[in-house]
């Protein structure tokens, strides 16, 4: 799938064509994976475009840095603004928007100094439903992969970096060759983790489970939003661990992730699944937390001005 082409990137502190928006061939974060990264949605609103949890999302990527020891060179309050620039400038209602930190040229080996270069980039571009158009409304199916999760000590899933990656890279395309939509991995052992770049959520009742992070699963900011609304919904939210059995054996199962959204789940391995009551009110809880149209949730948008 092509890449829409918007107007202008974000880079190191001003705006750039988007085609000379480059960086070197002996880039450390192109040999090494030493780089973090965040998405999030900018949507339409009643008051013009803003960015969802825009804060939330910058103080998370200056998390992962301090997790892999790299000095941003630029506040939150800096990429804060900067976003909203570049999402103005590029006449965008609805967007992506993808952050990016990674230590740049100057020096090569598998280590990580403090001097180190660190390069960031803030890109947005219309990027429609992630897991297919008719995704929302249809669901997906999901692959249970032979790939394991990164164990939380060999690769720190609080870490949003692009090494890890890697693991969800390879799982996707394991799944879309079986002919399937979504990979779920499980933890090293043997625990339901999560799925390529999304958190997975099984209904039992009125109750949702969702794996916790010591089985490999990223604090998904989507994820929380997912429970701040089930709560208002008066469902009961736990974090627990799963096996592959219990996805089997679920109500309802769906998957949720700033690209994703909220995606109901209609088969997984071959168990085939209804897209159920709980799912579709909690997708139309989120559609209107994004859009504004929620008023109980409007702190978590940023108009771009």
């Amino acid at each position: 799938m092509a890449l829409p082409e918007a107007d202008w990137i974000w880079l190191d502190g001003g705006l750039v064509p988007w085609h000379e928006a480059k960086v070197h061939v002996l880039t450390h974060g192109l040999h090494y994976g030493t780089g973090v990264l965040e998405g999030t949605r900018a949507y339409p609103t009643p008051h013009g475009p803003a960015v969802f949890r825009l804060d939330d999302h910058l103080d998370r990527l200056a998390a992962s840095a301090r997790i892999l020891g790299m000095e941003l060179p630029y506040t939150t309050n800096e990429l804060h603004r900067a976003t909203c620039e570049l999402v103005r400038v590029n006449g965008l209602d609805g967007c992506y928007v993808r952050h990016l930190a990674h230590l740049g040229y100057g020096e090569m080996g598998p280590v990580i100094r403090a001097d180190a270069q660190v390069v960031v980039s803030i890109a947005a571009w219309e990027w429609g439903a992630y897991l297919g158009d008719d995704a929302a409304s249809r669901g997906i199916r999901l692959k249970t992969c032979s790939w394991r999760r990164n164990d939380p000590n060999a690769l720190p899933p609080a870490a949003k970096s692009t090494a890890g990656y890697l693991n969800a890279t390879l799982a996707k395309t394991e799944a879309i060759a079986a002919g399937y939509d979504e990979a779920v991995l499980l933890s090293s052992d043997g625990y339901v983790s999560e799925c390529s770049a999304s958190n997975i959520f099984a209904v039992r009742g009125d109750a949702l489970v969702t794996p916790p992070a010591y089985a490999g699963a990223l604090r998904g900011l989507t994820m929380d939003t997912v429970r701040t609304l089930a709560t208002g919904l008066g469902l009961d939210t736990r974090v627990e661990n799963m096996l592959r059995s219990d996805l089997y054996t679920a109500d309802e199962i769906f998957v949720c992730g700033t690209a994703s959204e909220v995606v109901p789940v209609r088969d997984i391995d071959g168990r085939e699944l209804a897209a159920g009551p709980v799912t579709r009110k909690l997708q139309d809880a989120y559609r209107a937390a994004v859009t504004g149209t929620d008023e109980r949730y409007a702190h978590w948008l940023t108009p771009v001005g």
